[in-house]
């Protein structure tokens, strides 16, 4: 019998890990990707144990592990260098079963892509979603400048402006300002030493943490009216954070103003009603897309991937498929989008006395040890993948033992 076929439209990391977990699983997959090579948009990506443990699941997550560069001690700082909590590499392993793994997004593309056929990857490729199919009956259309695809199942990974979605769930209101802007850079590791940290202001934090290949990621945020962009990016830095504890100084020092990534953070903070309809499925932002304060919008799109094939047995009952998919998914990650909102508030607080309540709070939090620092996580970072997906005391077992 002739695979099924599956069209991921996007090669982001939920669509490339969806297709790889599809092509494990007995799918024919082809990826459609608009750009003209799948070079990503974007720096480094944390990925958490949850993720780790998802990509276990295809085989890659000891080939993430390996790239940990985060030893010893961390946590929160106040701009004048001053420490609000503390935690360590060692604790959150203790807690988690891993420590956050920091990987350059180009890094994590190709190790997912190599794992797919060369010929099913199209880059150049825009795609459009025309019919989504129905379940128990029609195919799936997806028109492209070649002609068009008819598809057993398509795969929505096309980001957070999503047209997939909005073929799907045309009265959704879409995405929505998350009232704050960020910037994003890789540089050379600075002289000295440093603890990985996040460092919080009045409506604004920076973020150090090293890579494995020696290179620091630097993120920064900041509340400011949507849209708004300065004429030197790099000024705009040195204006906001120059004056905050090092090695933030010397970090901008190093930046090249042409490599500074600035994005505005928009949430999809009205839950979508499912993930699919008929024979498509979302993945990734263009299903829950999310602030970026609890780390977790790429390593939802892992899970969604794995989470997606485990369901999707390639003789299985489609309309079933995707129904538990949704099942699993929407409560998951509604759930984190809300937290992530929560933590945003608590960035986004520009009033003194707020603020200082906020640093008290944290404080205190941190006093009880790293335990209390990392329970933000609980209920995140410890998920597993789906009963059957690995074996106990092994991480990797093959998808044909599902």
């Amino acid at each position: 019998m002739a695979k099924p076929h599956a069209v991921v439209i996007g090669s982001g990391i939920g669509g490339l890990t969806a297709a790889v977990a599809l092509h494990r699983r007995g799918w024919q997959v082809t990826v459609l990707e608009r750009a003209a090579s799948l070079e990503p948009v974007g720096a480094a990506i944390g990925l958490a144990p949850n993720s780790q443990r998802a990509l276990d699941v295809i085989g890659l997550g000891d080939r993430i592990r390996a790239l940990a560069a985060w030893q010893g001690d961390g946590g929160m700082r106040k701009p004048d260098g001053r420490w609000l909590a503390r935690t360590d590499s060692a604790a959150a392993t203790e807690r988690f079963g891993g420590p956050i793994v920091l990987v350059h997004r180009a890094t994590l593309i190709d190790v997912l892509a190599a794992e797919l056929p060369a010929s099913a990857v199209r880059t150049g490729a825009a795609a459009e979603l025309v019919d989504p199919g129905t379940a128990g009956g029609a195919r799936a259309v997806v028109a492209t400048p070649a002609g068009n695809i008819e598809a057993d199942l398509v795969v929505g990974a096309d980001g957070i402006n999503s047209a997939v979605r909005s073929l799907l769930f045309p009265a959704h209101p879409g995405p929505s300002y998350a009232g704050f802007t960020t910037w994003r850079v890789v540089v050379p590791a600075p002289g000295k030493p440093f603890a990985p940290h996040e460092t919080w202001g009045r409506g604004a934090l920076w973020g150090t943490q090293p890579l494995k290949d020696g290179r620091i990621y630097a993120y920064a945020a900041a509340v400011a009216p949507a849209g708004a962009r300065a004429d030197d990016e790099k000024a705009e830095l040195r204006r906001r954070f120059g004056g905050w504890h090092d090695p933030i100084p010397g970090i901008i020092a190093a930046v090249e103003p042409d490599r500074i990534l600035r994005n505005d953070v928009h949430h999809l903070i009205d839950p979508l009603p499912a993930f699919h309809r008929g024979r498509t499925v979302l993945v990734g932002d263009c299903a829950h897309a999310m602030a970026p304060t609890l780390g977790q919008g790429g390593n939802q799109a892992i899970e969604d991937g794995i989470v997606l094939a485990h369901h999707a047995a390639p003789d299985g009952d489609l309309a079933a498929v995707l129904a538990a998919y949704s099942a699993d998914r929407v409560p998951r990650t509604g759930g984190i989008v809300r937290k992530a909102a929560q933590v945003t508030r608590l960035m986004r607080l520009t009033s003194p006395p707020a603020v200082a309540l906020r640093n008290t709070l944290m404080s205190a939090v941190s006093r009880f040890g790293p335990g209390l620092v990392l329970r933000t996580f609980d209920g995140i970072a410890d998920w597993r993948p789906p009963e059957h997906t690995y074996a106990a005391g092994t991480r990797n077992t093959p998808m044909s033992q599902w």
